[in-house]
C-alpha cells in the first residue's frame, strides 16, 4: 500500500465536466495530473473550460498569473490510455459499471501494485465496482460535487473489501486538494444523492402540475438559502446523468415509488437536451 507521501501524480479518467473539474483542482494542489479521454474533442473542452475557471480566479484576484500558469503546466492532456500511470487514478466516466470495471481492469495491467483506484460515480456499488477486479482492497469511491473547483465536500466510500489504508488516503488526499471529506459507507446513492433526489424530482412534480414554472420555482429555493434551484442545477450537472442517478437509486430500492424518475427529464434527455453543455435543458443556453 503507498503512503500519501508517494503520491505525486494523479490520473483523472473522463475530461467531461466533472473530471475536468478534478483534473484543475489536483493540479492545483501541486500534483502532476494526467487527464484522459478517448475522444479529443472532449479534451479541447476541458483545456477551455479549466482556462477559463482560472482566468476568472485570477480576474478575482484568488490566484497570480504565475500560479495560473504552474497549474496548467501540471495538466497532460492525453487521449493515450498508457499515458495513465499513476499513484492514484480518479475515474469520471459514464455511470455505468461495465464501462467503470472495464477502464480499471485495463489500467490495473499498466500500473504498479500500490496504485490506488477511485471511483468518482455518484450512486453505484464501489463494492460491485471493486469485486470485478483483482485489487478491491485498493478500490474506493471519491465522490466530488459539481463544480468540482469550488464545491468542497467529497464523499470518500468504503466498499465491503476496501482497505482502511486505501480509504484513509484518499481522505487525506481529498484533505490536501482543500476539501472537506466524509466518510461513507457503500449504500445507494450514499448520503448527499439519496436525500438530493427529492430537491429535483418534487421541483419537477411542482412543475408538472402548474403550480409554477422552472425559473419562478429555481427562484424561490434560492430565495430560501439553496445556493442554485433544482433546474439550474440538473443543467450544470447534466441531465443525461441526474437521470442515470435517478435510476440507479430507484432499481437499487426496488423500484420505490419516491425515487421514481420523472417523465420531464426523461423527454429532455431522449431529445438530447442535456443540459449546459448541449446548449439547452430545461433553459435554453444558446
Amino acid at each position: 500500500m503507498i503512503t500519501i507521501g508517494q503520491v505525486h501524480t494523479i490520473a483523472v479518467c473522463g475530461a467531461g465536466t466533472m473530471g475536468a473539474g478534478i483534473a484543475q483542482v489536483a493540479a492545483g494542489s501541486g500534483y502532476n495530473t494526467v487527464l484522459f479521454d478517448i475522444q479529443a474533442s472532449m479534451l479541447d473542452k476541458a483545456r477551455e473550460q479549466i482556462t477559463r475557471n482560472l482566468e476568472s480566479t485570477v480576474a478575482k484576484g484568488r490566484m497570480t498569473a504565475a500560479e495560473m500558469a504552474g497549474t496548467l503546466a501540471r495538466i497532460q492532456f492525453t487521449s493515450q490510455l498508457q499515458d495513465c500511470v499513476a499513484a492514484v487514478i480518479i475515474e469520471a466516466i459514464a455511470e455505468k459499471i461495465a464501462a467503470k470495471t472495464a477502464l480499471f481492469r485495463q489500467l490495473v495491467d499498466i500500473n504498479q501494485a500500490g496504485t490506488i483506484f477511485a471511483s468518482n460515480t455518484s450512486s453505484l456499488s464501489v463494492s460491485d465496482i471493486a469485486a470485478a477486479l483483482p485489487n478491491p482492497e485498493r478500490v474506493a469511491g471519491m465522490h466530488f460535487f459539481n463544480p468540482a473547483p469550488f464545491m468542497k465536500l467529497v464523499e470518500v466510500v468504503k466498499g465491503r473489501d476496501t482497505d482502511a489504508g486505501t480509504t484513509a488516503l484518499v481522505y487525506e488526499l481529498a484533505l490536501r486538494m482543500g476539501k472537506t471529506p466524509v466518510h461513507v459507507k457503500d449504500s445507494p446513492g450514499f448520503i448527499v444523492n439519496r436525500v438530493a433526489r427529492h430537491y429535483y424530482l418534487e421541483a419537477m412534480k411542482a412543475a408538472e402540475t402548474g403550480i409554477a414554472d422552472f425559473a419562478a420555482i429555481d427562484r424561490l429555493l434560492e430565495g430560501t438559502g439553496f445556493r442554485m434551484g433544482a433546474f439550474a442545477l440538473m443543467d450544470l450537472i447534466g441531465n443525461d446523468v441526474n437521470l442515470a442517478v435517478t435510476q440507479s437509486l430507484y432499481d437499487a430500492f426496488a423500484q420505490a415509488p419516491r425515487f421514481t424518475p420523472n417523465a420531464l427529464q426523461i423527454t429532455r434527455v431522449q431529445e438530447g437536451h442535456l443540459g449546459r453543455k448541449s446548449g439547452r435543458g430545461f433553459y435554453n443556453y444558446e
